[in-house]
């Protein structure tokens, strides 16, 4: 399993303080997290895509993640959302194929539509035709990737021909990339179809709205022909709270609750607690609310959790890195024992499909090799027909 935080980039006013970040305080705080992830053991971190106040999430996540990638050695560098809907994919697909370069592989992408409506027409996009460009956009992104020289015609763009997309993929593997949906059936069905990656960041609404689009997506991956469905690659968000003592954490999270953009001014935090996978406790209890995700959701791949955000100050978000920490290996213990044999721990990395790409290439040549030995024997002589098993021996 995979385990990571993403963050969103929100500039909030401290509610215990009234002290409000300033962009660059944000900005350089999220440089800090990331490397603070990476030192206590976690896997992924990954960021957001905003244009608006009052995030200063990067409006081209690869300048982020490309100077993470310099400053990291182990983490996955990923995308929390990458707008599949108003970004051009020729763009995409040769600034995501540098950054890859530059990571030396250590990264992924989640396409989204994103949750901003006036995103669509401050890029001359129309928000009603979402889910087409959702289709069209990735289905050229795709293809960019994996053909070197591409004719393209659609509705959305004007035409390709005779086009390259540099620079190309590390090692002609492109990136791998997730499908982030929170209430989107195509979404599912296209993430399905191309045997990627489904995200659903079930941070807000309660499991069973989830559960539909990640069965949705299971059955689809396996219609499509690319595994079994418990076999198919599952990501979930989450959001939780810590202190040693669980009244403690109640006290000390409730007034960024009650004041937080996202969620702020609604149900109570006990409401939303019961309803969402928000939990607000003990490690103990943390361990316990997320390894119900499995019995949800099946055996996934990759879990994500936001903590940086509602006004939290560093410092405090630092703690939570380390209460993390500390409950890893109990969580990493228990989602090993859960899972099936034949169910994937990891989500696809890019050494594991090097090594995936190599291995099938080698197991090829044996077969090659073995035809034509076998041809060139004096007892590989065409069987009579009279007599289908008369090639078996014993």
């Amino acid at each position: 399993m995979q385990v990571g935080v993403f963050g969103i980039g929100d500039v909030t006013t401290d509610p215990t303080t009234g002290r409000t970040p300033s962009e660059h305080d944000r900005i350089k705080d999220t440089i800090a997290i990331a490397k603070k992830a990476e030192e206590v053991g976690l896997d992924v971190f990954a960021t957001g895509e905003h244009h608006n106040p009052p995030f200063v999430a990067p409006a081209n996540p690869t300048v982020l993640l490309a100077h993470l990638a310099a400053v990291t050695e182990r983490l996955i560098l990923s995308t929390a959302t990458t707008l599949i809907t108003t970004n051009d994919p020729v763009r995409l697909a040769e600034d995501y194929a540098y950054l890859q370069h530059l990571a030396d592989g250590r990264i992924d992408l989640v396409m989204g539509r994103g949750n901003t409506g006036p995103v669509y027409p401050w890029f001359g996009k129309d928000i009603r035709q979402g889910i087409g460009l959702a289709v069209e956009n990735y289905a050229l992104l795709h293809e960019l990737w994996r053909t070197d020289v591409v004719d393209w015609q659609g509705k959305f763009r004007t035409p390709l021909q005779g086009f390259t997309s540099t620079p190309r993929p590390m090692d002609g593997l492109p990136p791998f990339v997730w499908h982030g949906s929170i209430r989107s059936p195509e979404i599912a069905e296209q993430a399905a179809y191309y045997g990627d990656g489904f995200f659903a960041n079930n941070i807000f609404w309660p499991k069973e709205h989830f559960q539909q689009l990640i069965t949705l997506y299971r059955k689809r991956f396996e219609h499509y022909g690319h595994g079994s469905a418990d076999q198919a690659i599952v990501g979930l968000g989450g959001q939780f709270f810590m202190r040693r003592n669980s009244q403690d954490a109640v006290n000390e999270f409730r007034p960024y609750f009650d004041n937080a953009p996202v969620y702020g001014h609604g149900p109570s935090l006990e409401e939303f607690s019961s309803q969402t996978p928000l939990t607000v406790g003990s490690p103990q209890e943390v361990i316990e609310k997320t390894l119900e995700f499995t019995q949800s959701f099946g055996s996934y791949q990759r879990q994500l959790f936001l903590l940086d955000h509602a006004g939290l100050p560093l410092k405090t978000t630092f703690e939570q890195l380390d209460l993390l920490g500390e409950i890893l290996p109990t969580l990493r213990a228990e989602w090993e024992a859960r899972r099936p044999a034949h169910v994937p721990a990891d989500p696809p990395t890019h050494p594991s499909r090097l090594a995936a790409r190599e291995n099938a290439a080698a197991e090829a040549n044996d077969t090659l090799v073995g035809a034509t030995s076998t041809t060139s024997t004096p007892d590989s002589t065409t069987p009579d027909s009279t007599t289908p098993d008369s090639t078996k021996e014993g």
